[in-house]
C-alpha cells in the first residue's frame, strides 16, 4: 500500500466515524474512497464493515444515556436486524462479484436518497406512530434496512 493511501484511508475512516456516530452513512465516505483507490467492491464492504464497528462501539458508549430504557426496543428491532444482516452477508458472500459491482452504483444511489429524505420520513413515521401506534412492519423495516446496509457496507 502506498502511505498517502494510508492516510487518506485513516482519514476518511475517522470521518466516517465521526459521521456514523452522530447520524449514520459514514460509509457513504469511507467505501467510495476504498474504490477510489482501487480495492474492489467486496473487499470495500467488508472492511468498512469492519473499520467502523469501532466508531458505532465507542458512539453507543458515548450515548449510553440516551440509551437508557431502550432494552424492549433492542429487543424488538435485534432479531430482525440480525436476520437481515446475515442475509445481506449471504448474498454478499455468495453471488459473483460481478453481480455486486452490478449493485453497488445502485445500493449507494438508494442510500444517499435515504440519507436526504431521513428527516421527512422520520416525521411522518412519528406522526403516523402518534395516531396508530407500533406495527409489526417497524422490525421488518430494521431487517430490510440490514440486507441493504450489508450490501451498501452500512448502514
Amino acid at each position: 500500500m502506498i502511505w498517502w493511501h494510508a492516510v487518506l484511508i485513516a482519514v476518511a475512516g475517522v470521518w466516517a466515524g465521526m459521521i456514523n456516530t452522530v447520524v449514520g452513512s459514514g460509509t457513504l465516505v469511507t467505501f467510495p474512497v476504498l474504490v477510489a483507490l482501487g480495492y474492489p467492491p467486496v473487499t470495500a464492504t467488508t472492511s468498512n464493515a469492519i473499520g467502523l464497528a469501532p466508531g458505532s462501539i465507542s458512539g453507543a458508549v458515548g450515548y449510553r444515556h440516551e440509551l437508557k430504557g431502550q432494552w424492549r426496543r433492542l429487543l424488538l428491532f435485534a432479531p430482525a436486524s440480525l436476520v437481515g444482516a446475515i442475509g445481506g452477508t449471504i448474498l454478499l458472500l455468495s453471488l459473483p462479484p460481478d453481480a455486486f459491482e452490478t449493485v453497488v452504483p445502485f445500493l449507494v444511489g438508494l442510500a444517499v436518497v435515504l440519507v436526504l429524505v431521513q428527516p421527512r420520513v422520520a416525521t411522518w413515521v412519528l406522526s403516523r406512530r402518534e395516531r396508530r401506534g407500533r406495527t409489526a412492519r417497524d422490525p421488518a423495516g430494521s431487517g430490510a434496512g440490514a440486507v441493504e446496509g450489508t450490501g451498501s457496507a452500512a448502514t
